[in-house]
């Protein structure tokens, strides 16, 4: 059976790598959790703008659990930094989802629940957390005027996404 701190460690420096290649920088503080009495988070990352303090987790599993002690960690030590604290998961075969620690669910004896498809329904991916993006839902889709959606099967014509056939057909 693979080493699950190893595991960890992996997914701790891809989650570096990933938002270093997004244009934060990034560091990642390998003595964080019980290597040391300072309340460290897994990552810290800025772009000039925005600054996080994550404590970053992965799972094979469907669930990932966090103990109240390293939330509570988490927020004090963004406070103090002038950070936005953030929970990151990844489970096995998905990407990472993001949430503020008062955005998960909280267990009866004060530790903190990620669900896989929680994290996939509700989270913040890593393209909408470097600013990249931003998540709309369908009901703000589907607020759109009718000329808004003419100009966007306009534009998916214009970039290749699709062809005058289909975009007649979907005007008609």
């Amino acid at each position: 059976m693979p080493d699950s701190n190893a595991k960890g460690d992996r997914r701790e420096r891809e989650l570096v790598d990933e938002l270093d290649a997004g244009g934060f920088a990034v560091m990642r503080a390998p003595a964080s959790g019980s290597a040391t009495a300072r309340d460290l988070p897994d990552v810290l990352a800025g772009d000039g703008e925005q600054f996080y303090a994550i404590e970053a987790k992965s799972s094979a599993d469907d669930v990932i659990y966090l103990q109240g002690s390293e939330v509570e960690s988490l927020v004090y030590f963004a406070r103090n930094f002038g950070a936005k604290p953030r929970i990151g998961v990844r489970f096995d075969r998905e990407s990472w989802y993001f949430f503020h620690p008062a955005d998960c669910y909280t267990t009866d004896g004060g530790n903190y629940r990620v669900k896989r498809e929680t994290a996939l329904a509700e989270g913040v991916d890593l393209p909408e957390l470097l600013g990249h993006s931003e998540k709309r839902t369908l009901d703000e889709v589907g607020d759109r005027s009718p000329r808004d959606r003419i100009e966007d099967v306009l534009r998916a014509v214009a970039t290749g996404e699709l062809d005058v056939e289909e975009a007649a057909s979907m005007l008609a």
